[in-house]
């Protein structure tokens, strides 16, 4: 299974960007999905998942209202739209995936099996 993340780069307060995530190899309809961020010198931090099982979607109390997490099963893509970015949302966004559904299993990085390689947003104030 590999996951490929793209989509960030540069963009002023107030702007937006969609990232998106590639999955190959597996069965992408029967997992869920999440993306988590991690700033310079801090942890990575849960943003967004939507479940499998009954496409539950789940946010971060940071980013809920500004972002939306979704999903094209035909593609084998999962989608991140950030609108009103603010500086604090620069971070390197990962896309991961997770065989569990629940809301507490899927804001936990260990329940993620894969992970993208990471593509970096940079909000300018």
């Amino acid at each position: 299974v590999q996951l490929q993340a793209f989509g960030g780069g540069l963009v002023q307060a107030g702007g937006s960007l969609r990232l998106s995530c590639e999955a190959s190899g597996g069965t992408f309809r029967v997992y869920s999905m999440g993306w988590f961020r991690q700033a310079p010198g801090k942890v990575r931090e849960f943003v967004a998942a939507k479940s499998y099982r009954d496409r539950s979607e789940y946010y971060s109390d940071s980013v809920k209202g500004r972002f939306t997490i979704s999903r094209d099963n035909a593609r084998n893509t999962v989608y991140l739209q950030m609108n009103s970015l603010k500086p604090e949302d620069t971070a390197v966004y990962f896309c991961a995936r997770s065989g569990y559904y629940t809301h507490s299993d899927l804001t936990s990085p260990v329940k993620y099996d894969y992970w993208g390689q990471g593509t970096l947003v940079t909000v300018s104030s």
